[in-house]
């Protein structure tokens, strides 16, 4: 019987790879039978792992500006907790502690790219009105979690089932690797264990001790130096073990797209920018530039303008998915208003593993969410009835429309680009309220909080997706996952909001504050929306070279979104992806024998999770110790070339490492 139990715990042939005609994918946990899944363990560690992290990822993020995602550390004190409590059976009740706790770096992303943006803007301007209650964070971030899950469930079989296989979804992929080794032992857990120690200590010595930068980049050289301040031209690469892994379950095809998008900004465009304006001093749309382009870095010029050109590719990229899945969207509409005239139920009880919550529930969820949401900007926010409104329409249609866009891009690259998606919306919220006459530090107030909404909505149903693989791979309940969920939206918000405003208190955002706290997309967002609703514009001529890129690469069948998401993560995150792709590339294509091939290609995805899972552990762990105050990075070491070029010759050891593990024959 126990051998029995463990071959439960085996992933099928089938769970990465499209499905056949007539081929069915059968989840590690029988449908037929029911297992623990919520439960007071469950529920109880997946509440504690969201206050937890939220707390630890608030922190890091306005400091650095780096949120972790969750998942894979609390997978891992999921299968830790269960194995040293001796817990039978216990993958399904992993899959809701995780599920519950991941809402920690969903929310803590929807509420820190925003809302510290008020206290920011606060500072700037001396104006003590501009601020908000713990109330107000905590209800927009609240609702829009809970609008952000109720939005995307009708999406589930869409993304996780008929998508089965044309997706890597690398942080599924990565936790469900995790669980099903911590659950099965031997030797599918230990190449995993090994690189997760081998890829977390490295991780560690970067971000804790600073042995070698983080990063290695061109200006490493005196030559490259030369390149970057003259022509503009610069190499990035991040040496990180988390980032090489990813890469390798993103695969060579999609971070070769990515990279294109990166190279099309760093190498054409920055420098093309620098080369046909010059000494010019280029103010595009209310950018209130006064360094002229040449006098800039390529940093400079990508942030200041090659970036936008990234976010409207996005856009368009959004809008041309959302109007060829279209017929989905309608279909799932229909459906829903089905089950609310009650003609819409299927007779039969499906399969335990095909049960959401009910569509009556969703339309009913939705409505009401939407409602609440609607008072909250009238009484809580504008003090207005049309602005708040025009305030909800706008609010409800991008969150909607944009949790596709969300999902799939989380789907192929495991990156949800919510804050490129943000900004657009607090661009149109800017436009649109100031247009109807809400303006000044009002205006400011009101699309933040719309714009956190929006944000939070997107963040988790992209994070929650993610969840939903990881179900359907191991065969879980939707239902389940999909009712706890909102419970960790609701416990996360409010640690969060807490955790905020303690650190602004403590800290401050106010650059003139010494020890004050970065929070640099929270800045970037007070940048645009500050002059927008004093009256200046918006970049709107990049935003449309960006949508016209995006109808351009639709057309020649180059996915749009991949490629513009690579044009606004920066390039130092995007070339590891290619990287990593290589990697899977030369594993799996060293012999003709394609067997061979396949059980390589499959140990080094073991690898490739355990250095993503190793490196996420170990970034709580270093965001815990420098809130502790424990820091050893050597400022000056790290700022001298040699520390990059150290950081290449570890990189390089580190490459050699996964490609021989990968490759060597199974202990």
């Amino acid at each position: 019987m126990e051998k029995e139990e463990k071959e439960m715990t085996q992933l099928p042939d089938n769970a990465f790879r499209e499905l056949q005609a007539g081929e069915e994918y059968k989840p590690v946990m029988n449908p037929h039978k029911n297992y623990p899944e919520v439960n007071i363990w469950s529920v109880t560690w997946g509440l504690l792992m969201a206050v937890l992290f939220s707390a630890a990822a608030a922190y890091l993020g306005l400091k650095v500006g780096q949120v972790f995602e969750a998942a894979i550390p609390i997978a891992i004190i999921a299968v830790g907790l269960s194995a040293a409590a001796k817990r039978s059976k216990s993958l399904g009740e992993n899959v809701i502690i995780q599920s519950i706790g991941a809402c920690s770096g969903a929310v803590v992303a929807g509420v820190i790219f925003t809302l510290p943006a008020i206290y920011i803007l606060e500072a700037k301007l001396n104006d003590p009105s501009l601020s908000a209650s713990f109330l107000q964070i905590f209800t927009a971030s609240a609702l829009g979690g809970v609008i952000g899950i109720l939005f995307l469930i009708p999406f589930r079989k869409f993304f996780v089932s008929d998508m089965h296989g044309k997706y890597p979804f690398p942080e599924a992929t990565a936790t469900t690797q995790v669980l099903v080794s911590g659950e099965k032992g031997g030797g599918q857990a230990k190449p995993l264990l090994i690189a997760g120690l081998v890829g977390g200590l490295y991780d560690f010595i970067v971000a804790s001790l600073g042995w070698w930068n983080s990063t290695f980049t061109s200006r490493a050289i005196a030559f490259g130096d030369t390149i970057a301040e003259k022509a503009k031209l610069v190499f990035k690469l991040d040496v990180g073990a988390a980032i090489l892994g990813l890469g390798y379950i993103v695969g060579l095809k999609y971070a070769f797209i990515i990279c294109l998008g990166s190279v099309a900004v760093w190498w054409v465009i920055v420098p093309g920018m620098a080369l046909l304006f010059g000494d010019t001093v280029l103010n595009i749309g209310g950018t209130e530039v006064t360094t002229a382009v040449a006098q800039m870095s390529p940093e400079e010029i990508f942030s200041t303008y090659a970036r936008s050109i990234g976010i409207g590719g996005i856009a368009m990229a959004g809008v041309i998915g959302i109007i060829k899945s279209w017929g989905l969207i309608t279909g799932a509409v229909g459906l829903a208003a089905k089950e609310l005239k009650g003609s819409g139920a299927d007779a039969s009880e499906p399969l335990r593993t095909r049960r959401d919550i009910s569509f009556k529930l969703i339309g009913i969820g939705s409505i009401l969410s939407i409602l609440i949401t609607f008072v909250f900007f009238w009484l809580g926010v504008m003090n207005n009835i049309i602005f708040a409104l025009v305030a909800i329409l706008l609010v409800t249609v991008i969150a909607f429309l944009f949790t596709t866009v969300a999902a799939n891009a989380i789907a192929i690259v495991g990156s949800n680009p919510v804050s490129g998606m943000t900004l657009m919306t607090l661009i149109l919220a800017s436009v649109v309220m100031a247009a109807i006459g809400l303006q000044g530090t009002g205006g400011m107030l009101a699309a933040l909080i719309m714009g956190s909404v929006v944000c939070t909505a997107l963040s988790v149903a992209g994070s929650f997706i993610t969840d939903l693989k990881i179900g359907y791979w191991l065969g879980t309940t939707p239902k389940k996952q999909e009712t706890w969920k909102f419970l960790g939206v609701l416990v996360s918000a409010a640690t969060v909001g807490g955790v905020m405003m303690l650190l602004n208190n403590i800290y401050g955002f106010d650059p003139n504050r010494e020890g004050h706290l970065v929070a640099p997309q929270a800045n970037a967002m007070a940048a645009v929306i500050e002059p927008m609703m004093n009256g200046a514009g918006a970049p709107w001529s990049l935003y449309a070279i960006g949508a016209v890129l995006a109808v351009i690469l639709d057309r020649c069948k180059i996915p749009a979104l991949a490629f513009a998401l690579g044009m606004f993560i920066p390039l130092e995150l995007n070339l590891p992806l290619l990287v990593g792709g290589a990697i899977s590339w030369y594993v799996t294509t060293r012999t003709k024998d394609e067997t061979l091939n396949k059980l390589r290609g499959e140990k080094g995805t073991l690898i490739a999770s355990g250095f993503i899972a190793g490196g996420a552990l170990m970034g709580v762990v270093s965001a815990l110790l420098r809130f502790g105050g424990f820091d050893a990075v050597n400022k000056v070491w790290i700022e001298n070339p040699w520390s990059e070029i150290a950081a290449l010759g570890a990189y390089i050891l580190l490459i050699a490492y996964f490609v021989y593990a990968s490759m060597r024959k199974s202990d």
